[in-house]
């Protein structure tokens, strides 16, 4: 897709870029080149990819295993692995991730540990540098060191099992990347994997989910140029008249859960420790870290929700869910399912659904009792402190106290190692001096009365700086709800779970074949001083500091609610009245509110089937889309093109589906208004990020025909009627260059497409190598802030680049009846026939059946592995 044809290219649209120009854009040399061109005409492409495929038949035989366990795959490559107890279920798990997807596991550890460099070379400094400030290994280490006895078990098995294949497969024979990562780094070896490269994975995913940070940053660097009124503006509060909250009103089971003496809700302090080819550097440090474990940025978020018996056509609870986030190949998740022979209190699991590869244990999912589902809480449990620094020591109430400070050493492959020093204040490493980002905000500083950050207190001496508080930067429980969620058999157990399930923060939607459903909010959710966490908050003051952690008997439950349906979509959880803040910069709720009104709907005409489920999730309505074909609906350009592509609008159904040209201009003149409306010059007045926000702020600007926003002189534009027009006219220019001259020609689904990149070597730079990684694009319907979630950017491109990671719709009638699906496939294989045999599915938004009975998992079977111990 082209870039806009003026202005600024937005800060979102900059740092949306693939892993692969992240990690580096490989140059090759002529000779380089031309080695690997006549390499691939030889016959090495087909043979050195092929060579690590899985074996998924027949018998192995592994050290380590105390029994025999069979590892069963239906036709998508899924496999169920069946063991004799709970040490070899998680060794054979942990065989069978590395048999699917070992290089993305590699990979991963590398990211989490700050190591990048030593798989990439020198430009991955930056990357590390910030990477090891987080210190998420660390954290990961300490959690390792705190786990009870079965689950720190449960961990070691999985890695044993991870270890037997790395025992037989080295290099290519792993995976074909390290044949590509040989060319630059041939002197690369893999490690043994160990269970604390498993639990940092689960940082990844907090700071993929951490979500309030981009705007606190936004509003930070926006603060100097704008009244807090203009920034109230630009950034509302959540429409509580208009859209739903998930728990109207806190309705908790007969006997609560209580929460593990582990999970704290009054200390809030942080802990003291807490070649041939070449690779360019990235444009910035968040950029490469947002890129390589996922953004937090356009459509990332999840819908996920569920319904009684009393209102299914079976009489028994369903539940639907699809996470929404950036668009992977291989994709995020892996799918499974884990059998105990015998379930028992030593193996007490018979579970299936979603992973990671990588972690042992299921996600998402479902076993023989009960269902859940997550979507992101959006609560805030992040805050930036603006420090005041003299030399090694801080100030803190008016006297300076030291630094906390240690050294790293960063290996660098094919150069030198690079020392880095970290220093920590009593809030969280100081992260302005590794991110340019946070950098900015130290060169202007607010300190303003309005918003949050006062006067600085003490003397006007020493540099400012920013530490980061977060919650995934003290040790936390996590690790160990997977497990327990796993096991569960009733709500009790589910909340018991959920009260580990401290980071990242999530929604917990639940269903029971006891004809059950609920939900609970679990979290290590902040209590703060005297700012509420939307702007910087002065570190040199103690009153702004955290006071604690919202205690768990209070954080929001709702058990069989009157409704008979639990609708969580990142929206607020509770109405403003809940007792505690939790954060300004919720989803603006769009798509709970259409979830709500489609369930409503359909109650209305009978009972609700799987189907009906299925139908909402593919639900493609365009909120803002009805307020642009009605705001449209009397101009007339006097182009005879431009006015033909507005007739569009008016028959047009409000549905961003795939052939409908009417979707592909809606969408273009919502880019293009919000280009005019907020980018002034070179200067982007509004950030152009999170466009339910959007929605929110140009509905009321619709809706007032003074408003000054309709003013942008650098456009010689000052009325609502000539921004209007000038948009009609400005989108059909940007879709007759994309698609031709024809609006009945138009279709949003390829201008709106995905590309399946690979996450390291997918753009290259080099063709040959390109086209061994990649897929797509595949053209799709949805959009940003639709319930069919498929995100873009404004300002940028209408590709999509954030998706539904996967789907499901469980059947507590029926388990068998289930449905599931995933973007790509389960294989991280390029070529392999499961490498992305689910992407057309998933683009029709169809489900395939989820066997999950032994009976109904023996039909599904194609191939059935044995894997015995080696004596």
């Amino acid at each position: 897709m082209s870039k806009p044809d003026s202005g600024p290219v937005p800060v979102q649209a900059a740092r949306r870029r693939s892993v692969g120009r992240v990690i580096g854009m490989v140059a090759f040399g002529l000779v380089a080149l031309v080695l690997m061109t006549s390499a691939l005409a030889a016959g090495w492409g087909a043979w050195t990819v092929q060579r690590s495929f899985p074996q998924v038949s027949g018998e192995l035989s592994l050290e380590g295993l105390d029994g025999a366990v069979t590892v069963q795959r239906d036709e998508l490559g899924i496999p169920v692995i069946t063991a004799g107890d709970s040490h070899d279920l998680f060794f054979a798990q942990g065989y069978v991730h590395a048999q699917d997807r070992f290089w993305e596991m590699d990979l991963r550890r590398h990211v989490t540990s700050g190591r990048l460099s030593e798989l990439f070379g020198s430009s991955q400094v930056a990357t590390d540098s910030f990477l090891r400030t987080l210190g998420w290994r660390k954290v990961a280490e300490q959690e390792v060191a705190a786990l009870d006895a079965p689950t720190r078990s449960y961990y070691e098995s999985y890695a044993e099992g991870v270890n037997a294949y790395l025992a037989d497969h080295q290099g290519a024979d792993a995976s074909v990347e390290y044949a590509v990562l040989g060319l630059q780094n041939p002197g690369y070896e893999i490690e043994p994997w160990t269970p604390a490269d498993s639990v940092a994975w689960l940082k990844a995913m907090a700071w993929d989910l951490r979500d309030n940070i981009v705007s606190e940053t936004q509003r930070a660097l926006m603060a100097p140029d704008f009244t807090a009124e203009q920034i109230d503006e630009l950034y509302p509060g959540y429409p509580y008249d208009r859209n739903p909250v998930i728990v109207p009103k806190i309705t908790p089971p007969p006997e609560a859960a209580v929460a593990p003496a582990s999970f704290s809700t009054t200390d809030a302090s942080p802990s003291a420790q807490t070649a041939s080819l070449e690779w360019s550097r990235v444009d910035g440090v968040l950029e490469a870290v947002s890129e390589l474990v996922g953004d937090a940025g356009e459509g990332i978020g999840s819908n996920s929700w569920v319904v009684s018996g009393d209102l299914t056509e079976s009489g028994m609870p369903l539940l639907a869910n699809d996470p929404h986030l950036s668009a992977s190949l291989p994709s995020v998740w892996h799918q499974m399912g884990l059998r105990c022979a015998k379930v028992s209190e030593e193996c007490p699991f018979d579970v299936a659904g979603f992973g990671f590869s990588g972690m042992p244990g299921i996600i998402i999912g479902h076993n023989a009792d009960i269902a859940w589902g997550f979507t992101n809480l959006t609560t805030d449990v992040t805050d930036l402190y603006l420090e005041k620094i003299g030399g090694d020591q801080y100030w803190r109430d008016g006297a300076l106290v030291p630094l906390e400070s240690r050294t790293e050493t960063i290996r660098v492959a094919g150069g030198d190692s690079v020392k880095l020093d970290i220093r920590s204040t009593v809030h969280g490493p100081v992260i302005s001096g590794v991110s340019d980002d946070f950098a900015a905000i130290t060169k202007e500083p607010y300190t303003g009365t309005a918003g949050t950050v006062s006067p600085p207190v003490g003397p006007p001496t020493g540099e400012y700086a920013v530490a980061l508080q977060w919650t995934a930067l003290e040790p936390g429980t996590t690790a160990s709800a997977i497990f327990a969620l796993n096991a569960a058999k009733d709500f009790a157990d589910f909340r018991d779970a959920a009260a580990l399930f401290d980071v990242p923060a999530q929604n917990l939607v639940y269903a029971d074949t006891a004809g059950n459903i609920g939900y609970q909010t679990p979290g290590r959710l902040p209590i703060r001083g005297a700012g509420d966490g939307s702007l910087p908050q002065p570190g040199w003051d103690s009153s702004y500091d955290w006071k604690g952690f919202i205690p768990a008997a209070e954080l929001p439950v709702s058990y069989n609610p009157p409704e008979g349906y639990i609708v969580t979509a990142n929206n607020a959880i509770t109405g403003a009245d809940y007792p505690y803040a939790l954060t300004r910069d919720w989803d603006y709720g769009w798509r709970a509110a259409r979830i709500t009104e489609l369930i409503t709907r359909k109650i209305a005409l009978g009972p609700l089937t799987a189907d009906d489920l299925r139908d909402i999730q593919a639900d493609d309505q365009f909120w803002i889309g009805i307020r642009l074909a009605s705001a449209f609906d009397d101009v007339k350009t006097g182009n005879t093109k431009t006015d033909a592509a507005l007739e569009l609008l008016r028959s047009w159904d409000v549905q961003n589906d795939a052939d409908s040209a009417a979707a592909a201009y809606a969408n273009a003149l919502w880019d293009e208004l919000a280009r005019n409306l907020f980018v002034r010059g070179r200067e982007v007045a509004a950030p152009l990020s999170n466009q339910g926000r959007l929605f929110l702020v140009v509905d009321k600007i619709l809706d007032d025909p003074a408003s000054p926003w309709w003013q942008n002189p650098g456009l010689d534009v000052s009325s609502r009627a000539a921004m209007l027009e000038r948009t009609a006219v400005g989108a059909y220019k940007r879709l007759a260059k994309l698609q031709g001259d024809r609006p009945d020609r138009w279709n949003w689904g390829e201008l709106h497409a995905l590309p399946l990149r690979n996450g390291t070597f997918g753009e290259s730079g080099v063709a040959p190598i390109e086209w061994l990684f990649n897929r797509g694009p595949y053209p799709v319907s949805g959009g940003s802030s639709v319930v069919n979630a498929t995100g873009w950017d404004l300002g940028s491109s209408f590709a999509t680049i954030t998706v539904p990671s996967m789907r499901m719709i469980v059947d507590l009638s029926d388990l068998d009846a289930s449905r599931w699906n995933q973007l790509t496939g389960q294989s991280g294989h390029t070529f392999h026939e499961n490498y992305v045999d689910q992407t057309p599915a998933w683009q029709r938004v169809e489900l395939t059946p989820w066997a999950f009975s032994p009976k109904a998992v023996d039909a599904a079977t194609v191939h059935t592995l044995t894997l015995v111990p080696a004596s």
